[in-house]
């Protein structure tokens, strides 16, 4: 019960995009067509799942203080916390390198119309942030930590590709001259967080 309600809450509730604005620069940028924002949101449901699972045991038997007493009591004082930036951001980029050439390899459209974006999830703060939301929140089990991923990226992807259904919309209705392009997109993410916090009320 206890990994449906992460799951659940972490899609709804606690949406990375729309609750957090995090992640906002690709976010924004991919979000004008669906298979561009598909391609993404996928690429980043892929790379969270991988690495929070890695983070969480680098935190959890590497970085915490006291967490390397499992290799000798001598190690029970040292505290390594303060790389965990460092290495949070280095995981990321080493499985988003991989994601990547995995892309180019078997989808090379894809890797051709998200360009810069693609590489660019290794600095986007989505996914760290998603690791320091799960290092912040304690996750004591492996089930935790993959609901909670599993969870944030569909949150993600869900936003994207809402957003982007959105836009390719609203290519065909009569905006104002002064709100076309990112003046109404902005006021379209605001009413999607707007409606997203609509779920706030609702225990999982």
């Amino acid at each position: 019960m206890e990994l449906i309600n992460i799951f659940f809450k972490s899609v709804f509730v606690d949406n990375l995009a729309l609750a957090f604005f995090l992640g906002m620069c690709s976010f924004i940028a991919v979000s004008k067509n669906m298979q561009t924002a598909r391609g993404l949101g996928l690429a980043v449901i892929l790379v969270l799942l991988v690495t929070l699972p890695l983070n969480w045991v680098l935190d959890r038997y590497v970085l915490a203080p006291g967490a390397l007493k499992w290799i000798s009591p001598a190690l029970a004082g040292v505290d390594l916390s303060f790389l965990t930036f460092i290495v949070f951001v280095a995981v990321i980029a080493a499985v988003t390198q991989v994601v990547e050439m995995v892309v180019e390899r078997f989808v090379p459209s894809l890797h051709l119309s998200l360009g810069i974006f693609l590489p660019l999830i290794a600095v986007n703060c989505a996914i760290l942030g998603a690791s320091l939301f799960m290092q912040e929140r304690a996750y004591t089990g492996l089930g935790e930590v993959l609901a909670y991923a599993l969870g944030s990226g569909l949150g993600w992807f869900l936003a994207i590709v809402s957003l982007a259904a959105i836009r390719e919309r609203l290519r065909y209705s009569d905006i104002p001259k002064g709100l076309r392009g990112l003046g109404i997109t902005f006021i379209v993410v605001g009413l999607m967080g707007l409606a997203f916090m609509g779920f706030m009320g609702i225990k999982f």
